[in-house]
């Protein structure tokens, strides 16, 4: 069983601003300009959305996550899936932290789930895996 330490912010003031109050401006800068999409009657249950630094995709992220409306009040869990950039994981790997900090506060994993998880094939607890990745992070503040 792993810690329950936190995963620090990796990539603030790199891929998005560290300072809390330059990252809200900026999200709801990008929030704001989002592309108005038609209304759904039922929300996306998935959303495939891009992982690098907001200067280059902030603005397409904050379109996918503005497409959810008012699904996004029903929401009760999320799951984040992304690519593995430094360390080779085979299967799927899952972080030893049971919360993830940003510059907006920190972020808790669900526990129960974790837990469960950890029991299919092929899942792993690596927090070398988790580190350095920006994948997620960089999805964490507009949560």
């Amino acid at each position: 069983m792993a810690n329950a330490s936190v995963r620090a912010a990796a990539v603030a003031g790199s891929f998005y601003p560290a300072d809390p109050n330059t990252l809200h401006m900026q999200l709801v800068e990008m929030l704001g300009a989002a592309l108005p999409l038609e209304t759904l009657a039922i929300g996306p249950k998935a959303l495939i959305v891009p992982h690098a630094g907001y200067i280059y995709s902030g603005a397409v992220a904050a379109n996918a996550y503005a497409s959810l409306g008012q699904a996004r009040e029903q929401i009760r869990r999320v799951v984040l899936l992304g690519p593995c950039h430094r360390v080779a994981v085979r299967g799927m790997a899952l972080p030893a932290s049971l919360q993830f900090d940003t510059p907006l506060g920190a972020l808790e994993v669900d526990r129960e789930h974790w837990l469960a998880l950890q029991q299919r094939p092929g899942v792993i607890v690596s927090d070398a895996a988790h580190a350095l990745e920006h994948s997620l992070e960089v999805q964490l503040p507009f949560l």
